[in-house]
């Protein structure tokens, strides 16, 4: 018994090294004015996961990388990153059926999704933390119509014998991180839908 609890307790310690500790996590960005989202309709999506971005494949409790992905089979990350954002996107935005085409484009900069073992544990441990930036073009030039915007999209993950139900009943960890990411694209582009803003405190990378 002493054994197990010197274990948790030095697993929690490695997680708020890496982590920062119980907190710093949170869903936010600036949202775009609805009174101009509403005149675009968006038809192209354009998503980067840039080369540069670090994979691993380790099935440890953290690690040091900037994709970790384990909910797809063994394959290009890079692209399965890409694939779980376009499909988001296009989810995200059916409600813009403005006249103006746009083109949203997306730049990944961190994808640190849970490995097989950290979703395994119990407890308030595991977040899902996502970073990308996010511009609308013209879709007939290709001028910029906005800034980058700087969004954080991380999520409180399921975990444990919550993470096991969820599977069983077919709501993977992509179906949880794609939904996730559909909301804050619908919400981000004028305010529709529930705001998923937020900011929570666990132990996590």
């Amino acid at each position: 018994m002493i054994g197990k609890t010197l274990l948790g307790l030095g697993l929690a310690l490695a997680l708020t090294a890496c982590g920062g500790g119980g907190g710093g996590f949170e869903t936010n960005y600036s949202q775009v004015d609805q009174s101009v989202a509403r005149n675009w309709r968006v038809s192209k999506i354009d998503v980067v996961v840039p080369d540069t971005l670090t994979v691993s494949e380790k099935n440890s409790y953290m690690p040091n990388a900037d994709i970790v992905w384990h909910g797809d089979p063994t394959g290009d990350r890079h692209a399965q990153v890409a694939a779980i954002f376009r499909d988001a996107i296009a989810k995200g935005t059916t409600g813009l059926r403005g006249k103006q085409p746009v083109t949203l484009r997306v730049v990944v900069t961190q994808f640190h999704a849970l490995t097989p073992k950290a979703r395994g544990m119990g407890g308030n441990v595991g977040v899902h933390d996502i970073r990308f930036d996010a511009r609308i073009h013209d879709g007939r030039t290709g001028a910029p119509l906005t800034g980058s915007f700087p969004i954080k999209a991380d999520i409180a993950a399921l975990v444990g014998q919550d993470a096991a139900d969820a599977d069983a009943r077919g709501f993977t960890q992509k179906v949880e991180i794609t939904e996730h990411l559909e909301a804050v694209f619908r919400n981000w582009l004028g305010g529709y839908g529930e705001d998923p803003r937020n900011s929570f405190s666990r132990l996590g990378r």
